[in-house]
């Protein structure tokens, strides 16, 4: 087939989903074009070597890209995210209707929601059907941001998302969500049942795979051969960073919690960790990605943490997938489908988020567990990541989804 993909991230941002998409379609002999803008994820810079300018296209292993320019930001500014969202959306709109016509299909990268400009554009005029790769919703992930306004000016702008959703699930060939119950949660909006399928993310597998010898990681990591739990990743005011600094304050005996990333929690943190006196809290800062995976093996657990909040309640964070392809035992604080994944499937510990003495009893739990039976929570990580999770699993029904689209809207 012929297919467009639409995203307003690509490679060389870390969005390794619509990136990999587009290589496993062109290397099973489907014709890709992209339409995405200038890198600038995730700091919100233009990445060295580029220069926004309107007609920028490439080619490179059955892929040809076009680039349209947008307003690069990344920051704490709700303006400064609209301008960067809006102009994507503009941009792309103008150029779909000559770039992509003659798609049989385009498959959205949904997020943030403002991308469906184009595909709803190049769907009203070309009648060209497309599926939506949804990530996160709307208007919540709006709405619980902290950037949106209050009062008659946020609920304005709620209503309309509502709306504007609305308009999308049904225009849509085909939706494709990351956890189950956020299908119940786009039917509920309006979506085709039958039109709808569960397909989890995977994670960048050329970062995230087991590592046979850790031993240089965990000597990094100042390993004590205590029970070590590890929280990799973003430390923002989502995360209750502060929680796992409590529950690993309150169980020194037992464990050590290493943190690993930054973020705008990290310093208070930190701060909290010396009140505390947690001396088996170490923080390592930022670490190049190629460093994750034997980082990951070197701990004991992944720790994965949200905040109790709806919107994550149909979620699955992606450093989830990153543990498991790891083969890694996982904590998870995070609630709905991901606790739920995890216990059914026998790959870690869950408890009930934003409770920190809850989490220390899980901490307690944790250094219980015999080693054997860690082992045996690794291997199952591994075989879940691979049968449900991995790149090829997801490719392969993002491609069946793809086709179904398609051969519907040529059938009508």
């Amino acid at each position: 087939m012929r297919i467009g993909i639409v995203s307003q991230w690509f490679h060389p941002e870390p969005a390794p989903i619509p990136s990999n998409l587009a290589e496993d379609l062109a290397a099973r002999g489907h014709e890709v074009r992209v339409l995405t803008g200038f890198p600038n994820y995730p700091d919100g810079r233009l990445y060295p070597g580029f220069r926004q300018r309107w007609r920028h296209v490439s080619r490179t292993a059955g892929i040809t890209t076009r680039r349209v320019p947008l307003y690069p930001s990344h920051d704490g500014s709700g303006l400064h995210r609209a301008a960067n969202y809006l102009s994507f959306a503009a941009t792309s709109a103008l150029a779909a209707p000559r770039y992509l016509s003659g798609v049989d299909v385009v498959y959205v990268y949904l997020t943030p929601a403002t991308v469906f400009a184009a595909p709803a554009l190049l769907r009203l005029l070309c009648r060209v059907p497309a599926v939506i790769h949804v990530q996160d919703v709307w208007p919540e992930s709006v709405t619980s941001s902290g950037m949106a306004p209050q009062g008659v000016a946020g609920r304005l702008i709620e209503r309309s998302l509502h709306a504007m959703m609305r308009r999308v699930y049904r225009m849509s060939a085909g939706i494709a969500v990351i956890a189950p119950s956020m299908r119940d949660l786009v039917i509920a909006r309006g979506a085709k049942p039958e039109r709808v399928r569960t397909i989890l993310n995977w994670a960048d597998e050329s970062l995230f795979h087991p590592v046979p010898d850790a031993a240089a990681a965990r000597r990094e990591i100042g390993h004590r051969g205590k029970t070590t739990i590890m929280y990799a990743g973003t430390m923002g005011p989502f995360q209750n960073i502060e929680a796992s600094v409590r529950a690993a304050a309150a169980t020194a005996e037992d464990v050590d919690l290493v943190l690993v990333g930054s973020g705008i929690a990290e310093e208070p943190a930190r701060r909290l960790a010396d009140e505390l006196g947690a001396t088996n809290v170490r923080f390592l800062g930022r670490r190049p990605a190629t460093d994750m995976a034997a980082l990951t093996a070197a701990a004991d657990y992944q720790l994965v943490t949200l905040r109790d909040m709806p919107i994550f309640r149909g979620t699955i964070p992606s450093k989830l997938q990153g543990a498991l392809a790891c083969g890694a035992p996982v904590l998870v604080s995070v609630p709905g489908d991901c606790a739920t994944l995890v216990e059914e499937n026998g790959v870690g510990l869950a408890c009930p988020p934003d409770d920190w003495r809850l989490l220390a009893d899980r901490f307690r739990q944790a250094a219980k567990v015999p080693a054997e039976e860690r082992r045996e929570m690794a291997r199952r990580a591994q075989h879940l990541y691979q049968a449900r999770m991995s790149r090829t699993a997801g490719v392969d029904q993002l491609e069946d989804l793809l086709i179904a689209a398609a051969t519907r809207e040529g059938d009508q």
